[in-house]
């Protein structure tokens, strides 16, 4: 009999709980001119209140990762993803800036559980040549809800109000929540899914025995463990600039008015979309074509990453259009590099310790956000301008891939009480 198919009905699950952790996430900032109507918030006040999120997402990436990796993907992902639809829904019965900044931070902390248990999930359902594909398919999410969210958000709000969307999008999370506790079961117990199914989602041979149990602080100790993490590092703030400043840089230097941003932006993040799935088709193409797993990885990675530093010149040129398809190089090969970065987790690490790992690299990945894409972008913008901040960031990629070279080697999966490769 040919194998069912119950494995893409899973990562539909991931796609639409990270387009709905992302809707969560951009409606504060879509919405902030209305709920200045009914609060005061200043400037400083609403750079606290996104540090909030920051703070708590930063921090939740550990705490959920952990109580992850101890819960298994269906208990974890549900329990995130009732912590950050509540969180959504209270944002909607704030009266004052404290309590929209305390809901602010409960979100962050609840949506920090999204990646791990989504690369869980992947690495549970998926053999390794497809995973690079499932991650770039669900992380598309992301830039779905980037692109639908603000015209959605300025229809809803003339009808519901600025509460009302939040309420719409924290249900949605609910609703998402049900489906996934009576859809989710792992591949060996699930009654839908067939012996050639299974077969096929455990045809790795390295998997095909048990796992070595790899703990917290065991992976603390791993060189493959800090490779991935300086790689989302010098990775992650590049996408965070792009999403906080991009916007502001179209209006201030480029001159855009309202409407213009308004069809360039979703232009920009459907090349995301396109950059995040073939990234992750390219290293599985490759492995497809018989190249070891971890010179697959790289060199895709290495193709996203060398197309960077030409993308970022998107700042030199004189065109807008010019500059507009070289902002979608730049996003696009951002998300096809992220792909592949996510995907190398479960490569190394046994599939009980990807949820932690994922967690620490998150960790490590917010820590760059805050400090090179909301921290240092604030104090130089004024002084140099944009353009020296849009060249650099051309080298980060190139630089977290070389960190992700030198510590973790050629992805040789780990085992319990092992040296790392030196």
């Amino acid at each position: 009999m040919p194998p069912t198919r119950v494995r893409w009905w899973i990562l539909s699950l991931l796609f639409f709980a990270t387009t709905i952790n992302y809707l969560d996430r951009i409606a504060f900032g879509v919405l902030i001119p209305e709920i200045r109507k009914d609060m005061v918030i200043d400037d400083p006040t609403y750079g606290r209140l996104t540090l909030a999120f920051e703070m708590t997402y930063m921090i939740g990436f550990l705490i959920m990762g952990k109580f992850i990796q101890r819960f298994g993907s269906r208990v974890g992902y549900a329990v995130a993803a009732l912590w950050w639809s509540v969180a959504a829904l209270l944002h909607g019965l704030a009266k004052a800036p404290v309590e929209l900044g305390f809901w602010r931070g409960m979100l962050g902390l609840g949506e920090a559980g999204n990646f791990p248990a989504a690369i869980r999930s992947v690495a549970e359902w998926f053999p390794k040549r497809d995973r690079a594909l499932a991650t770039g398919i669900f992380n598309a999410g992301s830039n779905v809800a980037s692109m639908v969210g603000p015209p959605v958000f300025a229809y809803m709000v003339v009808g519901f109000g600025w509460q009302g969307c939040f309420l719409v999008t924290g249900s949605a999370g609910l609703v998402w929540l049900v489906v996934w506790w009576f859809s989710y079961r792992l591949p060996g117990e699930h009654p839908r899914v067939n012996a050639a199914e299974r077969a096929y989602i455990v045809s790795d041979v390295s998997e095909a025995g048990n796992e070595p149990v790899v703990g917290w602080f065991e992976a603390l100790r791993r060189r493959e463990t800090w490779g991935y993490a300086l790689g989302k590092f010098l990775s992650d703030p590049v996408w965070r600039f792009y999403s906080y400043w991009l916007p502001i840089y179209l209006y201030d230097v480029r001159g855009f008015d309202m409407k213009k941003v308004g069809w360039v932006l979703p232009v920009i993040y459907l090349m995301a979309d396109i950059g995040s799935v073939g990234g992750g088709w390219l290293s599985g193409f490759f492995l497809r074509r018989g190249m070891a797993l971890g010179k697959a990885r790289k060199l895709a990675m290495l193709v996203c990453a060398g197309c960077m530093p030409l993308a970022v010149c998107s700042v030199l040129a004189d065109s807008p259009i010019l500059a507009i398809a070289l902002m979608s190089l730049a996003t696009a090969a951002h998300q096809g590099f992220s792909a592949n970065l996510y995907t190398v987790v479960s490569d190394v690490f046994p599939r009980p310790a990807v949820a932690s790992v994922t967690g620490i690299g998150g960790f490590a990945g917010s820590l760059g956000g805050v400090m090179f894409a909301t921290w240092l972008p604030g104090m130089l913008v004024p002084v140099v301008g944009y353009k020296p901040i849009f060249l650099v960031f051309g080298l980060f990629h190139l630089s977290g891939l070389l960190c992700l070279h030198r510590l973790m080697g050629e992805f040789r999966p780990v085992a319990t009480g092992e040296a790392s490769p030196r």
